[in-house]
């Protein structure tokens, strides 16, 4: 279980193909303190800890090793695991710790498109395309999780073609500390709608 307010942004040193795909991803997180087995949210999908280590001479350059399943590579946005690239992390949730952004599983349920980057003042508005599946699950000042990161919907404007475009507001906070510094139009997304929109969406299925 996550919150959604990203604490680390790692990069991908390497990715070995395999049965599944081995990333070595480099960290600034304390290595010693990450249990074997352990939860890593990774720009919205939530990994196992396979490895870890500290290779820098001062023994503050950390790194961890997570398998990415096949259904992990085909849920997630497309090249988010190649070589180089930055991603947002969050480790799991204690008990006790701030619920400071939403409940979050770590289960990406689809991948959006920005479709707008805008400059509003010193904040940057986003417009991201939602699969028609995710749109009735999206509304306005509601919860959403874009590459692992919490975020609240401004505005929702449904689509003649079943998707839904959704603005989100990023503060100069949130593009420091989280990957959306990127944003770009065209670019995929990780997106996870709110928990409990979800289990009321299966509740009116089963009802209807």
């Amino acid at each position: 279980m996550f919150t959604g307010i990203i604490t680390d942004i790692g990069t991908i040193r390497t990715r070995e193909d395999r049965g599944d795909v081995r990333l070595v991803i480099d960290t600034s997180y304390d290595v010693a303190a990450i249990d074997l087995g352990a939860s890593i949210a990774c720009s919205g999908a939530c990994l196992t800890v396979v490895d870890k280590g500290v290779d820098d001479r001062n023994g503050t350059a950390g790194w961890f090793a997570v398998d990415a399943s096949a259904e992990t590579l085909a849920r997630t946005a497309p090249h988010m695991w190649d070589a180089g690239r930055r991603l947002n992390l969050e480790r799991a949730l204690r008990v006790g710790d701030e619920l400071g952004g939403h409940i979050v599983t770590g289960h990406v349920d689809a991948v959006g498109h920005m479709v707008a980057v805008e400059r509003v003042g010193d904040s940057v508005k986003i417009t991201v395309a939602a699969p028609p599946a995710l749109a009735p699950h999206i509304a306005p000042k509601g919860s959403i999780t874009l590459d692992g990161v919490s975020l609240t919907v401004n505005e929702v404007a449904d689509q003649a073609d079943g998707k839904a475009h959704f603005t989100l507001n990023i503060i100069p906070h949130t593009q420091a500390m989280t990957t959306l510094s990127e944003a770009a139009v065209g670019r995929p997304v990780n997106l996870e709608i709110d928990v409990l929109a979800r289990y009321l969406a299966r509740m009116q299925q089963v009802r209807g």
